[in-house]
């Protein structure tokens, strides 16, 4: 992706890479007490080593992503990704980084799956603006893949956005969306509710429950099932001010909380 744009490697590439990571893994997986993982950087140091002009032409396209102003996943990471709960944030990756960086964080989710199977655990995956991640070829394909995949894996994907009709301009989120087993649906716009209407066969009444519908009431989707809901959250309570997004509360919870901080203070 990095190296061979819109058409690819071709065979010559292809076979030099794989020669630089078997190479670069090769002293990691001959240790039985694994040391620390290659990285982007230990890869590049090989590929220019190799005599073919391919390889010189990889390492040199490389170069801006291992020792240039793009080397934001050359080295290891800061951040203990062994967590109970990780949070990868993409919003502030440059377009030269974005496909890079939302294909890196896929594999690393999946790469936690696998490990998770293994332990007999289930993963929780919630992506927010999914359809972000449709825009681009790449990581639709990824992502399409891992939710055919991860019931059987033991994970739980969910994807959040506000706009349905954005995702349904990618013809994998749509046959995503259609074959997902729960959904639920807010109060939708008039042309998104047109285009979910369609995709998911539903009627005119049941629509009305995402139509101007005041929060916390829509549908859900339980299998064949479609479900009316009115859910009134009470807001009195602590976890309704950890769970807000609303700028005017988390202002005034805010406010709240400095007035007493101040008075533990002048108490103490």
């Amino acid at each position: 992706m990095l190296v061979g744009g819109k058409y690819g490697l071709t065979a010559v590439e292809k076979t030099v890479v794989d020669r630089c990571v078997r190479l670069t893994y090769a002293d990691y997986f001959s240790l039985v007490k694994k040391s620390t993982i290659p990285t982007l950087i230990d890869f590049h140091k090989h590929m220019t080593k190799q005599p073919e002009p391919e390889a010189r032409n990889i390492a040199l396209a490389l170069e801006l992503y291992v020792e240039g102003s793009l080397d934001v996943f050359s080295k290891h990471t800061n951040i203990d990704i062994n967590n109970r709960v990780v949070v990868f944030d993409i919003k502030d990756l440059g377009k030269q980084l974005r496909t890079f960086g939302m294909l890196i964080v896929l594999d690393q989710i999946w790469n936690r799956v696998t490990t998770n199977r293994a332990l007999g655990k289930r993963t929780w995956i919630f992506m927010d603006e999914i359809y972000l991640l449709f825009q681009n070829e790449y990581s639709a394909n990824f992502l399409f893949e891992l939710f055919k995949r991860a019931r059987k894996w033991g994970a739980i994907p969910t994807g959040i956005t506000q706009n349905v009709e954005d995702l349904l301009i990618s013809d994998l989120a749509r046959r995503m969306l259609s074959n997902s087993e729960f959904i639920m649906m807010l109060n939708q716009a008039s042309s998104d509710r047109s285009e979910i209407a369609e995709l998911l066969d539903i009627s005119e009444r049941q629509l009305g429950y995402v139509t101007n519908s005041p929060v916390g009431q829509g549908l859900m989707f339980c299998g064949s099932s479609i479900i009316p809901f009115i859910d009134k959250f009470p807001q009195d309570t602590k976890l309704y001010k950890m769970m807000t997004t609303k700028p005017e509360e988390m202002d005034l919870i805010q406010r709240k909380y400095d007035v007493d901080e101040s008075v533990e203070e002048t108490t103490a």
